[in-house]
């Protein structure tokens, strides 16, 4: 935080409340950022946009969900913050016609509907209450809103109020489930201007969301931290138009932070268990590189000997690598956090 910051701390203007609800309505109220028409990929880039092979490799992830579970009649595929629906267009390319035609396609999302997906997949707000096959949230987490935390000149933690300029200031101490929250996932010590984001929200909407599978998986991905690597000053941005931004709950623009996915983790250990015997399997972090690699993508270049006997091929194999490369790069979407959670059928991805 620069001293300049600092010192526009002491008046907030417009509005102050705390970040939650602030970002709960600039990015999901009337005139919210995901209501604006050029969607979510008018201004950042996910995996899902980076490459076809992304959406490739959810596809064969559910075919695996599709194996372990018998191959039934109906399986599911819940796209969790579809954004325009393009993960679930991609998977559905993607998947070979006989266990494209037994998919029931799902994208959960309070956008509108495109008007031009394919008329297989449902589209809802929430996700459906009991799910057979695979619920896969990419880059939902960050989005869900939380509150700021930082400590003041005395080393108390206080919430961070911000007006809709997004000038902010200390409100009243921390306390109740969201204090117990911070003494166990993300203790901020005594140091004058630590922050963190309360993650409480994001685990109990993990919770909810990855209990409504019967039997499958649930996975989300997002940015994320653990416990032994919290960042001291938080994450908080905001992204517009393809940049980098500060975060301000205007409406214009994305405001979004890293997930403590360790603690949304812990949050969905217990799920109802069903009947008799069943045991939800624990979840497992691993990052996007080994999630993908296990998959398939590894980003390993084609032989150069394809470029002599075909040259063409040797060209798509080549973007290809590279596109998976991108996928599975160390310091970028290849860090991404995949948190796994198999419930009544064997880990597709161990």
């Amino acid at each position: 935080m620069t001293q300049e910051t600092r010192g526009q701390r002491r008046n907030t203007p417009g509005n102050p409340r705390g970040w939650r609800a602030a970002a709960e309505e600039a990015l999901y109220g009337p005139a919210g950022f995901y209501r604006r028409p050029e969607g979510p990929a008018g201004h950042f880039r996910t995996s899902v946009h980076a490459s076809r092979l992304f959406a490739g490799a959810v596809a064969e992830l559910l075919q695996r969900v599709d194996t372990a579970l018998g191959r039934p009649e109906g399986l599911d595929f819940v796209d969790m913050a579809a954004g325009r629906g393009e993960l679930v267009t991609g998977v559905l390319a993607a998947l070979p016609r006989e266990v494209a035609a037994r998919v029931r396609p799902c994208a959960v999302e309070i956008a509108g509907r495109p008007a031009d997906l394919d008329e297989r997949v449902v589209w809802r707000a929430e996700p459906p209450a009991e799910i057979t096959g695979l619920l896969f949230a990419n880059e939902w987490l960050d989005n869900v809103p939380v509150d700021v935390a930082e400590t003041d000149p005395a080393g108390v933690p206080r919430y961070v109020l911000v007006g809709d300029d997004g000038t902010e200031s200390l409100g009243d101490p921390v306390t109740g489930a969201d204090a117990d929250w911070l003494a166990r996932w993300w203790p901020l010590g005594t140091g004058e201007g630590t922050r963190a984001e309360i993650g409480l929200p994001r685990d109990r909407a993990w919770a909810a969301a990855q209990g409504r599978v019967v039997r499958g998986l649930a996975v989300a991905v997002d940015y994320a931290h653990t416990a032994d690597a919290r960042p001291p000053f938080g994450t908080l941005t905001g992204f517009r138009a393809g940049r980098e931004t500060a975060p301000v709950p205007d409406g214009t623009c994305d405001i979004t932070a890293h997930v403590a996915l360790d603690a949304c983790a812990a949050a969905g250990r217990r799920p109802a268990v069903r009947g008799p015997g069943e045991r939800p399997a624990p979840a497992r972090l691993l990052t996007q590189r080994a999630a993908l690699n296990a998959l398939g993508i590894t980003g390993a270049r084609p032989p150069l000997a394809l470029a002599s006997t075909d040259p063409a091929a040797y060209v798509r194999a080549l973007a290809s690598a590279g596109e998976a490369a991108e996928l599975t790069a160390r310091g970028g979407l290849g860090d991404f956090g995949w948190l796994v959670r198999a419930v009544d059928v064997a880990d597709p991805l161990a």
